[in-house]
């Protein structure tokens, strides 16, 4: 059986998703806009537009419940989150990660709490835990 494709989402589409991945199960379309309205001030029809690019992708699920539909996502976060950052990494530090947390460390001033997370990552991959 072939892999399905990979999903592209784009900014506006991980907006929505981002608010059905929290959801402790299927939502209607209202409930999206009020989650997004102070934060991206988007009307009805633009969530409503954005929820049927990501049907179309199956990115998501649709379920009609009397008049109205449920919404949950069918794609998991980790899995697009894993995607988008070996995107970003090939894309941008030729797949090496070293240059990536150079990059970061030099454009912004890294907290000591960062250090020390950095240093437990590193640590862990050697020990190949």
């Amino acid at each position: 059986m072939p892999t399905p494709a990979p999903v592209n989402i784009s900014d506006a589409e991980s907006h929505v998703m981002e608010i059905l991945w929290r959801a402790p199960g299927p939502i209607v379309a209202e409930q999206v806009v009020v989650a997004l309205h102070e934060s991206q001030h988007w009307q009805s029809a633009t969530v409503k537009t954005l929820l049927n690019r990501l049907l179309k992708k199956g990115a998501i699920a649709a379920e009609k419940d009397g008049r109205r539909f449920l919404y949950c996502a069918v794609l998991p976060r980790e899995a697009w989150l894993a995607r988008e950052s070996e995107s970003l990494v090939q894309r941008l530090f030729g797949g090496r990660i070293a240059p990536l947390v150079a990059h970061f460390g030099s454009q912004r001033k890294l907290s000591q709490a960062d250090i020390q997370e950095l240093r437990k990552v590193i640590d862990e991959l050697d020990d190949g835990k």
